[in-house]
């Protein structure tokens, strides 16, 4: 038996449907098998194929850029943040064979930039062959942090614990942390081709794609709740710049970096208008209608999932 209040929640969402059919808009970060994946952010290819036949043969699929104005039955938006190089590598080939559109959300500051994306690399050097020493004591400016590192579940906890910090630096502060981390372990920058960004001319086929358009994630990958406002609009406007000249397209959406509601502040979003964006997107479950704010669409992470788990989540996103 369902709970009083989810079960009102239910019947809420049902009637908003009768009124204003919904759009699910669904989030991917990667389309990969990965030997390791402490964010759980790749999808296997699949997999992921087979979460495409299931959308096409099911549910109406619309661009997240599109107009949702008069839209007739439940809708699906596909979408994928950050701009991983096997977006263009591996889903870019399947939605074509599925004949199905993805905006694709990029990270302008990591494009055809020789490094990974920071959550990777600090995976890498705490799981790396040549295991650091046993126990890591950090002192980086305000932090402090002395944690042992010698077993795997020692070293997991320890990548719990670094990456929620690390994720609310400032992105210098980010990187001269790395960079202890890299002196600690013993090691050089990291740039695997298994996780390596999208390279300029990579984004650039991928925006000519019929089943791609692409968007803005933004510069650092910093969580704007971190930033001032003006330290936004620089993200905003800076990121949108620079791949419309890479691509020769006008880009109009915007996806928060990583985009909970803490992720960003009640400023964002007029930003986001104001710097010429026509829907944002973060990270929050729901249902998008007329009535939903343009500049906080709420999206569903999409993990590894088989096709029971996948088709039972997306009829319960739209319950």
């Amino acid at each position: 038996m369902l709970h009083p209040v989810r079960f009102g929640k239910r019947l809420i969402k049902k009637a908003a449907g009768a009124i204003d059919a919904p759009v699910v808009v669904l989030l991917y970060h990667r389309v990969a098998s990965l030997e390791k994946d402490n964010q759980l952010l790749a999808v296997s290819e699949g997999r992921f194929s087979a979460h495409l036949r299931h959308i096409k043969e099911n549910f109406n699929i619309v661009r997240f850029d599109g107009d949702w104005s008069n839209i007739k039955k439940p809708s699906v938006a596909i979408t994928f943040d950050d701009g991983y190089a096997d977006n263009f590598l591996n889903a870019l080939p399947l939605l074509a064979e599925a004949q199905a559109h993805a905006t694709f959300f990029a990270t302008s500051g990591m494009i055809g930039a020789k490094k990974e994306f920071w959550w990777d690399e600090l995976e890498a050097i705490l799981f790396n062959e040549e295991a650091p020493p046993g126990r890591l004591d950090l002192k980086s400016g305000d932090l402090k942090l002395s944690c042992p590192s010698g077993t795997g579940a020692e070293k997991k906890a320890l990548y719990l614990k670094l990456q929620p910090l690390m994720k609310n630096l400032f992105p210098l502060k980010r990187e001269g942390l790395l960079d202890e981390l890299r002196r600690w372990a013993g090691v050089r920058p990291f740039l695997r081709e298994s996780h390596r960004p999208m390279t300029v001319q990579e984004l650039r086929v991928l925006a000519k794609s019929t089943f791609a358009s692409i968007g803005s994630h933004g510069i650092t990958h910093t969580p704007f709740s971190v930033l001032s406002p003006e330290d936004q609009r620089l993200e905003l406007e800076g990121s949108k710049k620079e791949i419309e000249q890479w691509i020769g397209k006008e880009v109009l959406t915007f996806s928060y970096p990583f985009g909970g509601r803490p992720d960003y502040t009640k400023d964002s979003p007029l930003l986001c208008k104001n710097a010429g964006y026509i829907r944002a997107a973060a990270n929050t479950p729901g249902q998008a209608h007329s009535w939903t704010g343009q500049f906080e669409v709420p999206r569903h992470i999409v993990r590894d999932w088989g096709l029971d788990e996948f088709r039972k989540r997306l009829n319960g996103f739209f319950q």
